[in-house]
């Protein structure tokens, strides 16, 4: 019984071995130089000339800068509505994997093709096609119109094109993870007698719930810097439909870059703090799942 255990040991250290020889990509210190080098290329470099260009400007006009009505006003807003929207996704995105995963339908592939259109559409055409179709004379916007409900060019123009172009990123990221739940999972707890809601609360969230924050995440992310499609439905009222990313390019314009730059830092903290946030609740709900699995 020693003389196999051993044998087996040796053979797992032999093929440690193959694999740390064979492997099809360089060692672990080429790997590394060329990360941290193409991550500083593309990102750290760009973001510290950011920062650079805003302390450079000094504490008071940077406070100038960031803490004007308006821009406080652009930051209610883009922050908001991107968290809002991201929620909505989170619910619908999560209805909307579930039913392309667990049923069968006729044009079930031309709904989960179009599940990427916002991906695929330019922004612009995206904004300029809802801010036709919401807009008082638009085919939908005229039938809200008489229940007293705008959609375009105010405040929910902005959440309904974020809406729009978050909801992929919840689906596609909640997808591959219900279609790895087997049903007979469902159909075990079912048979133990829990009811539908305790089956999704004990069973299918649980499962999902990393996943859920993930798409959450990257819907938010791409929601806050979300320009093209937004501008168009915005209105862009000062003090009512301005975002964020609008002041900036606004700033830039007028040839202020230092400003510019200050409002730039400003989302890129509070967008780095949130994440960091749901990141480590995405690592927490990790560990608990992963422990009480």
């Amino acid at each position: 019984m020693a003389a196999n255990c051993c044998n087996a040991a040796k053979f797992r250290e032999g093929i440690m071995a193959i694999r740390k020889r064979f492997s099809p990509l360089p060692g672990f210190g080429l790997s590394l130089g060329y990360t941290i080098f193409y991550l500083s290329l593309i990102v750290l470099i760009p973001l510290s000339a950011v920062g650079a260009k805003t302390i450079g400007m000094g504490w008071e006009a940077f406070w100038a800068a960031v803490s004007n009505p308006r821009v406080v006003a652009s930051y209610e807003l883009s922050f908001g509505a991107s968290l809002l929207a991201a929620a909505v996704n989170v619910v619908f995105g999560l209805i909307f994997a579930w039913v392309l995963v667990r049923y069968r339908f006729p044009g079930k592939g031309l709904v989960d093709a179009l599940v990427d259109l916002p991906f695929a559409l330019p922004t612009a055409v995206a904004g300029i096609a809802l801010a036709t179709i919401y807009a008082e004379n638009g085919p939908v916007g005229s039938l809200l119109k008489p229940h007293g409900i705008e959609v375009a060019y105010n405040p929910n123009g902005v959440l309904l094109a974020l809406i729009f172009i978050g909801l992929p990123f919840v689906v596609r990221t909640v997808q591959p993870v219900l279609a790895d739940l087997e049903k007979e999972v469902e159909e075990a707890a079912a048979g133990l007698g829990a009811s539908r809601w305790q089956t999704f609360v004990k069973v299918i969230l649980p499962h999902v719930l990393p996943a859920l924050l993930t798409g959450f995440a990257m819907a938010f992310a791409r929601a806050v810097g979300e320009y093209g499609s937004v501008i168009f439905i915005a209105g862009n009222v000062p003090m009512v439909s301005e975002i964020t990313p609008l002041m900036i390019i606004t700033k830039l314009e007028q040839y202020d870059y230092a400003g510019a730059t200050a409002v730039a830092s400003v989302m890129l903290i509070f967008s780095f703090v949130l994440l960091l946030i749901i990141n480590g609740l995405q690592g927490w709900m990790q560990n608990r799942y992963s422990k009480g699995a």
